[in-house]
């Protein structure tokens, strides 16, 4: 993967040559146009048809579909060795580094075989923005050393689109549950104060259940799922203020001088997750509609129609850094700042704090059974 095996290894990586220098022309974040490293002539990226999203049947066979993955580019597949990340990169350029892990065992796997993206949303924060955004980020966290707070933490950013699913679903389901309802009444108890026995009156609840049954309608929009194989899903849930109204029909350039993940979660698998998530959604949104005070016994059986998907790249400066040779990951919304991952914790400052929940419980216990 080195230079001696790809003597022209520049000159061949150069996707978009500059009209003035003939060097590599990269995405420019701040001009959100095209910027030739070498004599900064910019050159901005055409508008085309398709602009507006457009969402596709939800069909397997996609995945199999050879006119689905023209990627307006020739591309190559980058597997890590370590961590078993796989980007893709301009043919013949070369990586020495992972973008995932920092690993530099990186190895070609020759041309990609996936789904291409058909719309993306361009990197708007820089590397600089997002490292200034992690600064603030970690300082306001709680429970961390003072120590690590106090001093700079060296991280190196990488720039990469990372592959979602959205999914679209018209959901209709029928429901059967037992509601139940709280009602009260008064009840005359005995008890003994100072020795003697006297008698009060209690509200006392108990709960009177019926069946109820109905339908209910649904249309899911633009559920988000992570495609990428590589990071905490959690940590990309989290990243979850992308403004999807600012998706622009995918062109190459926007990856030029970045680099974009091959999906692994497969479009079947990435709607079972949608499923999972609609499902929770219908239970709560149905609870909510039927009332009461408890319910059990619910049954939801729901049918879906119009089932349609998207692949789409969104931007995530992702970084790594270490504190006591302990290695920590972060990731950073290329779009909105938002940051998003694992800080070091203070094992004092967390008993401190359960210390002193433990002494405010115990003082309100005493002050209740003073008041009784």
């Amino acid at each position: 993967m080195g230079d001696k095996e790809h003597p022209e290894r520049e000159e061949q990586a150069a996707v978009f040559p500059c009209q003035a220098c003939g060097g590599q022309m990269e995405f420019d974040i701040a001009s959100q146009m095209l910027k030739c490293r070498y004599c900064g002539n910019e050159k901005p990226i055409a508008e085309g048809p398709g602009e507006t999203p457009v969402e596709h049947e939800l069909n397997w066979a996609d995945e199999s579909d050879a006119a689905m993955m023209d990627w307006g580019m020739e591309q190559q597949v980058i597997k890590c060795d370590n961590c078993g990340g796989e980007m893709l990169l301009p043919a013949r350029q070369t990586a020495t580094v992972c973008g995932f892990c920092g690993s530099p065992k990186v190895l070609s796997q020759g041309s990609l075989n996936s789904i291409r993206p058909e719309f993306v949303i361009p990197f708007r924060v820089s590397k600089e923005q997002a490292g200034q955004a992690f600064q603030t980020w970690r300082r306001k966290k709680w429970f961390i050393p003072n120590e690590f707070k106090k001093q700079s933490v060296a991280s190196n950013l990488n720039g990469i689109y990372v592959p979602f699913w959205t999914y679209d679903a018209q959901t209709a389901s029928s429901y059967r549950a037992e509601v139940g309802v709280y009602h009260y009444r008064q009840e005359i108890r005995t008890r003994t104060v100072n020795g003697k026995t006297e008698t009060y009156t209690e509200n006392v609840r108990y709960t009177v259940w019926h069946w109820t049954s109905g339908n209910y309608e649904h249309f899911f929009d633009d559920l988000l799922i992570p495609a990428s194989g590589q990071y905490d899903s959690e940590l990309l849930h989290k990243l979850h203020d992308y403004q999807l109204d600012q998706l622009t029909a995918y062109k190459p350039e926007y990856l030029s001088g970045f680099m974009a993940e091959r999906y692994s979660v497969s479009l079947k698998d990435g709607w079972e997750q949608a499923a999972a998530r609609i499902t929770a959604r219908l239970r709560g949104d149905i609870r909510s509609l039927i009332g009461g005070d408890e319910i059990r016994n619910l049954d939801i059986d729901t049918s879906y129609s119009d089932r349609t998907y998207k692949h789409i790249l969104l931007p995530v400066w992702n970084a790594s850094y270490r504190y006591k040779d302990k290695t920590y990951r972060y990731m950073v919304n290329g779009e909105t700042k938002l940051v998003t991952g694992y800080v070091p914790r203070s094992p004092w400052k967390i008993a401190g704090f359960v210390l002193c929940c433990l002494i405010v419980v115990s003082v309100v216990v005493v002050l209740c059974t003073q008041r009784s």
